[in-house]
């Protein structure tokens, strides 16, 4: 997907946390180890609520920022959704899993950091500081959550 405004941005957001979550749901049914099986169940139903958070910025967002151009300031390519898929989470531990989740999750954050930076109008930065909010905060839990799986 080519991201030229934020709107594109936040709908790419949106299917790359879709994608996941039915990868990861895809990947719990073949897990044969029940601490990794139910790691993936919990992270799949983790991105769907994601995936519905971020549409909710679609709706009400700015439509200033909303349609502020990006691409001019992206000096490179977002993480590719269908690349999200490529590890066999089926066959993954406990720990690869997390090692794996937690470091896509790095990379959006890292994204949106750098776009929180470049954005030009105060709209636009808002946007993405409430989005970095989002995705920031849901990582936190996400890591905490894990933490608690450890412990079991």
């Amino acid at each position: 997907m080519k991201i030229e405004t934020f709107h594109d941005l936040i709908d790419w957001t949106r299917q790359l946390h879709a994608h996941l979550a039915e990868c990861l749901k895809h990947c719990a049914t073949r897990q044969e180890e029940t601490r990794a099986k139910w790691l993936l169940e919990y992270l799949a139903d983790h991105e769907a609520t994601l995936e519905q958070a971020v549409a909710g910025f679609e709706k009400q967002a700015d439509p200033k920022a909303l349609h502020t151009w990006v691409y001019d300031y992206l000096s490179h390519a977002p993480i590719a959704p269908h690349e999200a898929c490529r590890s066999p989470y089926a066959a993954m531990s406990f720990e690869d899993i997390c090692r794996e989740i937690f470091a896509l999750h790095d990379q959006v954050l890292e994204l949106y950091r750098y776009l929180e930076g470049r954005a030009e109008i105060p709209e636009a930065r808002d946007l993405v500081r409430e989005l970095l909010k989002l995705e920031e905060h849901e990582a936190m839990r996400l890591s905490q959550q894990t933490n608690r799986a450890r412990d079991l």
